[in-house]
């Protein structure tokens, strides 16, 4: 409770700044049990800011101290680690980077599942190998706990406007109350079936994902070749057929929209080391599945570099080298004509 009040608190002394913020979580927090949060990086500090505006109360912790500070300002309670979490929240959310992390968070030494408490919800929206997912809901169902996983898609712009897509999966009986956290955090939250499945959903989004960003980099640099100005091309893609994402919402020429990544030197966004990490998901998970087993044959040979492991990999590192984010990153002169 002392908690409770020093986090209205904190509120309140930034009643300027955040004005409707405040006016919600004071009148709801003390109806609502608190939800813990575990991963305040650039996709999880937003979600849990957004589940504070809705007034529930927020346990959270991450492996940087400092990632907890803004979220503690705004009245969250942060503890050390996530059996901390877990032993004073019965609803608990991860958003951590890789299947490593998750594993670790859940199962390790301050692990939630040491002490986690019969019946609480645990919410995965990392991004993981399903089979992942299937493990650590094994290991919370032997604790008397039920794990979902809910991976994102939409990226930071649409995680601190609360427009995530959510693909949830897990026991139907339990993705009504799932659901009401997720909608603080997303507008569209879709049940996709058993754990596993919301993952399965999230990589085949990636694989389209990762096609039309290569897909609409290489067009974009052929009609600069041929001498088209790219904000009239880009106008053509997307009144004709070609027109997807990439093309509309996150074109990766620099000028061509504001407030993307190509227009603030190649800052912000989903990073194409993240991308080229994703990529070798599509690659590994199809391998188990006889139909999709000659996917990685589609690209054809290709005269991989030490580092770059499957085709599609060395594609995006190459298109997009590592240290640009979310569209190919070239200077203005390999726009106007250089090689590719």
């Amino acid at each position: 409770m002392a908690a409770l009040f020093r986090g209205s608190r904190n509120i309140w002394l930034r009643w300027n700044k955040h004005a409707e913020f405040s006016f919600v979580s004071l009148r709801s927090m003390a109806s609502k049990t608190p939800v813990g949060f575990i991963g305040l990086g650039n996709m999880g500090s937003p979600m849990a800011t957004n589940l504070l505006k809705n007034g529930y109360p927020v346990i959270a912790t991450d492996v940087f101290p400092e990632s907890c500070k803004e979220l503690q300002d705004i009245g969250a309670q942060v503890v050390d680690s996530p059996a901390d979490v877990a032993d004073r929240a019965d609803r608990i959310i991860t958003m951590l980077p890789s299947s490593p992390n998750v594993i670790e968070v859940y199962t390790g030494p301050n692990g939630i599942l040491k002490k986690v408490k019969k019946g609480t919800l645990l919410i995965d929206s990392s991004t993981i190998d399903p089979a992942v997912s299937r493990e650590m809901a094994k290991a919370a169902e032997k604790m008397g706990a039920v794990f979902m996983d809910a991976p994102v898609s939409g990226g930071v712009g649409a995680a601190s406007l609360a427009k995530l897509t959510f693909m949830v999966g897990g026991l139907e009986e339990e993705y009504e109350a799932a659901q009401e956290l997720l909608t603080c955090m997303g507008a569209n939250v879709v049940y996709c079936g058993q754990v596993g499945t919301g993952q399965a959903a999230k990589i085949c989004n990636n694989m389209l994902l990762a096609i039309g960003m290569i897909g609409t980099a290489e067009t974009m640099n052929l009609g600069i070749r041929l001498g088209l100005d790219p904000k009239l091309l880009t106008k053509i893609l997307n009144m004709s057929s070609g027109r997807c994402w990439s093309s509309d919402k996150y074109n990766p020429v620099p000028g061509v929209m504001e407030g993307v990544p190509s227009s603030n030197n190649y800052q912000g966004g989903f990073g194409t080391t993240l991308m080229a990490k994703a990529s070798k998901r599509i690659l590994v998970w199809p391998k188990t599945l006889p139909p999709t087993q000659r996917l990685p044959s589609l690209w054809g040979p290709w005269p991989t570099r030490s580092t770059e492991s499957c085709p599609l990999e060395a594609t995006l590192t190459r298109i997009f080298p590592p240290s640009s984010s979310s569209c190919v990153r070239r200077k203005d002169s390999e726009w106007r004509g250089g090689n590719i």
